[in-house]
């Protein structure tokens, strides 16, 4: 079922999600809602969603990422539930190069985006949506990707990073960019 996803006010969002017991029917029901809800956003589109954000306060999240045909990439796609981090590559790129910053958004705060650096790769552990405990790591954009739903799970938005790292933010308006003042 589409669901709507819970905006950057809702305090939902802003708590620590809740581990998930055990992966019965309810568990699937939220999985399958988040690949519906994700599917269907275009304007902007999503390349993740988490369970906090259509209002369930598990520790679940989708990362959905189809690169354009001119990347060669493959397409990437994981049911995330329980994270742990195990390893984090604390190396950020180089501050002096602009290509490592990615103008990251949400779909909590459409729109709206923020020049962010993560790190380069993060390996964590979790449960797939059958119930099987994965190791994995993950790097470069697709680091990105996980590192932003973690942050969900934990109550954390991206303009958080913003504003600790004195980033601006930026309202994509039609085809105009603004900047918006950060608080």
């Amino acid at each position: 079922m589409i669901r709507k996803i819970l905006q950057s006010g809702d305090p939902i969002l802003r708590k620590k999600a809740k581990k998930v017991d055990k992966l019965d029917k309810k568990t699937q029901i939220i999985i399958q809602d988040l690949k519906d809800t994700l599917r269907i956003q275009k304007n902007p589109e999503g390349v993740g969603l988490a369970a906090p954000q259509i209002g369930k306060s598990l520790q679940i999240f989708l990362a959905a990422y189809k690169p354009s045909l001119a990347l060669r990439a493959k397409n990437f796609e994981r049911v995330v539930i329980n994270p742990e981090v195990l390893a984090i590559d604390t190396k950020l790129p180089s501050a002096k190069k602009v290509k490592d910053e990615i103008l990251e958004g949400c779909l909590s705060l459409p729109n709206h985006y923020g020049p962010l650096r993560r790190p380069r790769s993060v390996t964590i552990k979790y449960l797939d949506e059958k119930g099987q405990e994965v190791k994995e790591k993950f790097s470069d954009f697709n680091a990105q990707i996980i590192l932003h739903e973690i942050d969900h799970l934990n109550g954390v938005l991206f303009i958080d990073h913003l504003l600790k790292e004195k980033k601006p933010l930026y309202k994509l308006d039609g085809d105009q960019w603004e900047d918006v003042e950060l608080v």
